[in-house]
């Protein structure tokens, strides 16, 4: 049985709401700057007393989470932003690059 479109479209923000995620500052993934945003990540990362993963792991896996989120409808500069950030966030953690 196949959902509908309305049920589909509404699982990203339960994620967000009910899982053990991070506690983004609001409006951090709509920064220019991907060293704002790698910050902004690792201080919650770092501060979370809810995270099951490492720090970094943690950080990522919540910036990959909004850029899949994202899908078709992020702007190309954005999504680009957030890629550099994930850069800049290995960057941060002494991990790295790819």
């Amino acid at each position: 049985m196949r959902k509908s479109a309305e049920s589909r479209g509404r699982w990203s923000a339960k994620v967000t709401e009910h899982s053990d995620a991070l506690d983004v500052r609001q409006g951090i993934f709509r920064s220019h700057d991907p060293k704002r945003i790698a910050a902004s990540l690792k201080r919650s990362a770092e501060h979370s007393h809810r995270r099951k993963a490492s720090p970094f792991q943690s950080a990522m896996s919540m910036l990959n989470f909004y850029v899949n989120r994202g899908g078709k409808n992020l702007p190309a500069t954005q999504k680009q932003t957030l890629e550099k950030a994930k850069d800049e966030l290995r960057k941060q953690f002494g991990r790295t690059a790819r």
